[in-house]
């Protein structure tokens, strides 16, 4: 088991544990997460969820050696992305959040970030671009230069940063991301639930209304790398560990 799942009254808490791969996600860690959160859907005395990563990082993203194709029937990719939710999630933060692990991020309602927490786009060292929602969420979320600047440059930012710029609720320290976040969402579940919902679904409406041209212009920015020599150079180069060798076509 790479996902694990606790129930604690009427919150579902859902942790990524494949540690020695960076939470890195695969078609296994897929399903698990498919699996939870249909739970959270589908489970009536469940109102609220928590996804966290290990103690020393969230997520690096798509394990690159999985081959692909990390999606479900309900969730979409990682069983997560385009998952249409009712119920509210937090993310509670420790360590890096780079690349799909940024975009699951991006897929919740709200974040917890440990102080040493970290959030980058690093697909451009490997030739990639990030495909499961980045490029039209995170600008919703940030101002545009700043998404530019994750996208184009691939550098990390810090969880400080992150706070300043609304991509971040809460920063704690080190180690109190996941009780922090198990807080927030518990004081969601002293509401109403029918009311936190709609109003949720209200504000999502209004926000993923472009989902559909973000989705077209997402794969429109992946077929023009598609079969390209800097793509495969770019994954090969990450697998053998050295510094790429970009051509440029």
């Amino acid at each position: 088991m790479s996902v694990s799942v606790s129930a604690v009254g009427r919150l579902l808490v859902v942790a990524m544990e494949r540690p020695e791969k960076r939470n890195a996600i695969d078609h296994e860690m897929t399903r698990e997460l498919d699996a939870a959160f249909n739970r959270l859907e589908d489970d009536p005395e469940l109102w609220a969820g928590v996804l966290t990563g290990t103690a020393s990082v969230f997520s690096a993203g798509t394990d690159l050696r999985s081959g692909g194709h990390l999606v479900t029937e309900r969730g979409g990719e990682y069983g997560l992305i385009r998952r249409r939710r009712a119920k509210p999630v937090v993310a509670a933060v420790e360590g890096p959040a780079y690349g799909g692990g940024l975009e699951i991020v991006l897929a919740c309602d709200m974040v917890v970030a440990g102080r040493t927490a970290t959030f980058g786009l690093p697909e451009v060292k490997r030739g990639l671009v990030a495909n499961c929602g980045a490029l039209f969420r995170l600008p919703r979320v940030v101002p545009l230069n700043v998404a530019r600047e994750l996208a184009a440059t691939g550098e990390p930012i810090d969880a400080s940063r992150a706070y300043q710029l609304g991509l971040v609720n809460l920063v704690v320290e080190p180690g109190s991301a996941r009780p922090a976040a198990c807080a927030m969402a518990e004081g969601i579940c002293a509401n109403g639930p029918l009311a936190v919902r709609a109003s949720l679904a209200a504000m999502n409406s209004v926000a993923e209304a472009d989902d559909e041209a973000g989705w077209a212009a997402t794969d429109q920015a992946v077929a023009a790398i598609a079969g390209s020599a800097d793509r495969q150079e770019g994954i090969d180069a990450f697998l053998e560990k050295r510094r790429p060798a970009w051509r440029g076509c």
